[in-house]
């Protein structure tokens, strides 16, 4: 049962996280993702079949159901069409991992403040936003190609712009040693927003 709760759950906040992504570049003007029908909250245009589905599960079983992590099919958006040249790139980035903020808020301060819930919804709406608040600070990690290295972007010199987006040659490598080696280091900043919300 908890493993489809999570996938339940990964499934939508990945959704969210790149819908946002999506519509915030449409907003500044670029509408690649509404012309590649990817500007929905259809999973059957987000879901990758290894990111969305299988690694979540093989993650979760390999933790002994102490981590669940996925992500879905990225939003395509061309940085030459925003309208703000400087500062676009990092708007879309950060837009996923806000999004994600948000639906943890929500559903944190529901589960914080509204009395009688029982213990199933609890422990369903408690997945929710640890999982979420996983995806925001997972996200704005500085390691190519995540979002967070975007958002870094256009406040580095221009030196340093160009080794971390050389690094985004080696990003899945990367992305999969933090994963593996370094995801103990984020496990007190997720434990302690995830208190912070929900009031324990």
């Amino acid at each position: 049962m908890d493993i489809i709760f999570s996938l339940i759950i990964i499934l939508f906040s990945v959704i969210i996280h790149e819908y946002t992504h999506g519509w915030m570049a449409d907003r500044l003007g670029d509408s690649t993702a509404r012309d590649a029908g990817r500007l929905t909250l259809n999973p059957v245009a987000h879901i990758d079949l290894w990111g969305s589905i299988l690694m979540p599960v093989l993650i979760f079983i390999g933790t002994g159901g102490g981590l669940i992590f996925g992500y879905a099919k990225p939003v395509p958006f061309n940085p030459y069409n925003l309208k703000d040249q400087k500062y676009g790139v990092a708007k879309v980035a950060i837009a996923g991992p806000l999004a994600n903020l948000i639906t943890a808020l929500f559903f944190g301060l529901f589960l914080r403040f509204v009395p009688g819930l029982s213990l199933v919804l609890v422990s369903f709406l408690a997945m929710i936003v640890q999982i979420n608040i996983v995806l925001l600070i997972f996200n704005l990690l500085p390691i190519p190609p995540l979002d967070g290295s975007k958002v870094l972007m256009p406040f580095l010199p221009y030196n340093l712009q160009t080794k971390l987006a050389q690094l985004e040659h080696y990003g899945f490598i990367l992305v999969l040693l933090f994963v593996f080696f370094g995801f103990s280091l984020i496990i007190p900043v997720i434990n302690f927003l995830f208190g912070l919300i929900v009031g324990i």
